[in-house]
């Protein structure tokens, strides 16, 4: 079935910046549908089954820093969908390590939370946008399939290079300034795995640690932070290993990974199941000054996400917050 929308605003990219500013805008009465080429919300909010338990395999924790998205966790604390995971991280010693600053989770993993986000919202899955268009006064989205959206508005969340490409597609020429400012945001690859394992692991309370210059930088364990029955564990390389391994097989790419857990998994433990996943814009390392931007000379034509608000949970939804007001504004 050919799938068409016709809607105030189209917003590209279930993640938590499109989720928000559709919240924003459903609360000022201004219509707005929100698409994703994924099978479910959320992003790199993102939650897998695997082996008969439930890893993190994208965003493992957030913290919180403004006074807007404190409310929010408030909110999200009082209702038992977050929790307080730990005040620190040992760097690799096994010792744990506690600096005093929140760490929150979700309760049944952190793509929960999307979906809280996205319940009551206007949602479309498995809708993969191919381009951007500008036609007659309109916005004309086309997707894979003969999908077809018409909006008057339109906010690109995904990463900036991918709302670059939909927009060059569509022959939506940006205006120079624009154009690099957004060119240059920049991103790095992350490589995870998540891997099931019969028998015990060396890692200290509360079930984690981030080694910044280590290979493999985080490691965590999502029985201990209790979203898994199972143990399962998630390892997330850094940016250069994972550009090292980046062309390998899934199979290369575990084979590799096997020998870089020993010190944590050992000898006497069994990896019984490993998927890979594959993040090509995981960590934004060069954002954009303010929360959302709004081009010029193209009618209500708004980026925003992680890049714009700050490579944090609390950056995209602060960055959707912001994004979904300015359009709000300028559609009444």
């Amino acid at each position: 079935m050919v799938e068409m929308v016709q809607t105030d605003v189209l917003i590209v990219g279930a993640g938590l910046a499109g989720l928000n500013a559709a919240r924003v805008l459903k609360a000022e009465g201004v219509s707005a549908v929100v698409v994703d080429k994924g099978r479910s919300v959320g992003g790199r909010m993102a939650t897998r089954r695997i082996g008969g338990g439930l890893a993190d395999h994208g965003a493992q924790f957030f913290t919180v820093r403004d006074s807007e998205f404190q409310t929010m966790l408030d909110e999200w604390l009082a209702d038992g969908l977050a929790f307080e995971w730990s005040r620190g991280w040992s760097d690799g010693s096994l010792a744990e390590t506690r600096d005093g600053h929140p760490r929150y989770a979700i309760r049944g993993g952190m793509n929960a939370l999307a979906k809280h986000l996205a319940n009551g919202l206007d949602v479309r899955v498995n809708f993969k946008v191919e381009a951007v268009a500008h036609v007659d006064d309109t916005w004309r989205i086309t997707a894979e399939g003969g999908g077809m959206a018409h909006a008057c508005a339109v906010l690109l969340t995904p990463p900036v290079p991918q709302s670059l490409a939909l927009l060059d597609s569509g022959r939506v020429a940006l205006s120079d300034a624009n154009r690099r400012a957004l060119e240059a945001i920049k991103y790095e690859p992350c490589i995870a795995a998540m891997i099931v394992v019969d028998g015990d692991v060396r890692l200290p309370a509360p079930g984690a640690i981030q080694r910044p210059h280590a290979p493999i930088y985080w490691i965590g364990d999502n029985r201990r932070k209790g979203i898994s029955d199972v143990l399962v564990l998630t390892a997330q390389a850094s940016a250069m290993y994972s550009q090292q391994l980046w062309d390998r097989t899934d199979e290369e790419i575990a084979s590799a990974l096997r020998v870089d857990m020993l010190p944590i998994i050992g000898e006497q433990s069994q990896i019984v199941e490993m998927e890979i996943k594959r993040w090509r814009y995981a960590q934004v390392i060069n954002t954009y000054g303010d929360r959302f931007l709004m081009a010029d000379g193209q009618p209500n034509l708004v980026f925003a996400g992680d890049a714009f608000g700050g490579p944090r949970v609390e950056g995209a939804v602060l960055s959707g917050l912001a994004a979904g007001r300015a359009l709000a504004t300028a559609l009444k």
